[in-house]
């Protein structure tokens, strides 16, 4: 039977001091110690009072309340006045003083798995074998070689159906893409429209080229049609980005009725859109790509795709699929000013990973691991944190009162990192959540205990807000 938060915690985890075994006081600490421990006791447990645990074992009180400072220096436990002595937030046991998690980055799971180790040693091996080390070794520019470029179209293919390689640019990364499609398609003082809550790398590629960021107002779908059109009539902007499919941070997906409803309006006012979808191969039922409405006279879509959220971010790997019939010689123009080519290494082995089918393996691999973690964050975090089952994270916004900020370092001061949502601002007003990647842990058994630390530190801040009404 589950403890009720905060009731005292029964005493099962105590057994009787034994003489020859050091200081009685240091005997109480080590028990509290060991029962954190072997979560027999949990953050946010209430000790029994001093005299009744005096009581109980046979010794004086001030042997426990020696043995209750003690834990109080170590940070094991925390006094809340009349209300008692409580088991810390993510309470620190000494081989937990080193643990910590990376709940900030959205990266894959599994990335230095010994598994996806062997798979990328057997495709550099091949890479290496069918590609001749002089053109490795030198330069390369243009959209790509015509296999990395059969590979990028087979790769995009469940998302937007057949598609010639001739409308395949590879780039060394999505950001690079991103911000090449932001030089090749406006100028300095244009205005990009996207969402309050947008990805990072967007902000920084129109920040450093000095466009102007315009947010449109969206609900718990994504962005709203009608304020697009709002967007469109006052601001004329040069581009519209959208992330549609498990956003970064908010993890929403549009609809397809709703994809379809913005590109009308983009098309009304010829806006050209930036379809970033790094995710659309994970999700499990995701409406068809923006992309795939485009017809000719009506909003051009330029789509982009990373192998950094589905198989690993070290493959410096992305595709932009360019619309049908339209130029690329900006696009290329944009990328040699910015990056001159993608590393020619780096591509063929994603290219040989794709074309061995290695590829598609792994993501169905990456896809189960995730679902699984999803579950775990799921039942440990606030029910309010939401996500997709199959995404890299879930967003959690924060109950009026709570400081993002605050949240963040007391995450930090026990080895977690978590991102709060200024990361991801387009306004000045932030949003007061926190995005919690999951895929950043080694393994399960990880992102548990940094999951259930977090959730601690989040039930601690709880009882702080209680505990201070008057």
């Amino acid at each position: 039977m589950s403890r009720k938060k905060g009731s005292v915690a029964d005493l099962a985890w105590l057994s009787a001091l034994k003489p020859g075994q050091g200081p009685r006081y240091q005997q109480i600490a080590q028990q509290v110690i060991d029962a954190v421990r072997e979560e027999r006791l949990r953050p946010g447990d209430r000790l029994p009072p001093q005299r009744e645990l005096a009581q109980q074992l046979g010794v004086d009180l001030t042997t426990v309340t020696r043995a209750y400072n003690a834990l109080r220096s170590a940070g094991m436990l925390t006094v809340q006045g009349a209300r008692g002595t409580y088991i810390a937030s993510a309470a620190l046991v000494p081989e937990d003083a080193g643990f910590t998690v990376d709940l900030s980055m959205n990266i894959p799971p599994l990335t230095d798995s010994p598994a996806f180790g062997r798979a990328l040693q057997v495709a550099a091996a091949h890479a290496h074998a069918r590609v001749a080390s002089d053109a490795l070794m030198s330069y390369h520019v243009g959209p790509g070689a015509g296999v990395d470029r059969e590979a990028g179209a087979q790769w995009l293919r469940p998302a937007l159906g057949p598609l010639d390689r001739s409308r395949i640019i590879v780039c060394g990364g999505a950001q690079t893409a991103l911000a090449a499609l932001i030089l090749a398609y406006s100028r300095e003082g244009d205005t990009v429209l996207t969402e309050a809550m947008t990805y990072p790398g967007l902000l920084a590629a129109a920040s450093t080229q000095r466009r102007h960021i315009q947010a449109v107002a969206g609900d718990q779908e994504g962005m709203l049609p009608e304020a697009l059109e709002q967007a469109c009539l006052a601001r004329r902007p040069a581009l519209i980005y959208l992330n549609p499919t498990m956003q970064n941070p908010t993890a929403a997906t549009l609809s397809a009725q709703r994809r379809a409803d913005l590109y009308e309006v983009a098309s009304r006012h010829q806006v050209g859109i930036i379809e970033d979808d790094p995710y659309w191969l994970l999700a499990e039922d995701a409406p068809a790509p923006i992309a795939t409405l485009q017809r000719e006279g009506a909003a051009p879509v330029y789509y982009v795709c990373t192998l950094s959220k589905t198989l690993a971010p070290g493959l410096r790997t992305a595709y932009i699929a360019m619309p049908a019939q339209a130029s690329a010689a900006s696009v290329l123009d944009a990328l040699r000013s910015l990056t001159l080519m993608p590393a020619a290494w780096m591509t063929a082995v994603a290219t040989e990973l794709i074309e061995s089918g290695v590829a598609a393996q792994w993501l169905a691999t990456v896809r189960e691991e995730l679902a699984a973690r999803q579950t775990l964050a799921a039942a440990i975090l606030p029910a309010q944190a939401r996500g997709n089952p199959y995404g890299l994270h879930r967003w959690l916004p924060l109950p009026a009162g709570w400081d993002e900020y605050r949240l963040t370092r007391a995450a930090q001061g026990q080895g977690l990192g978590v991102t709060p949502s200024a990361a991801f601002s387009a306004v000045d007003q932030i949003s007061n959540a926190l995005r919690i990647s999951l895929g950043g842990a080694r393994d399960r058994h990880t992102l548990e205990r940094g999951l259930r630390r977090l959730a601690a530190i989040l039930a601690d801040a709880t009882m702080q807000r209680i505990s201070g009404v008057v």
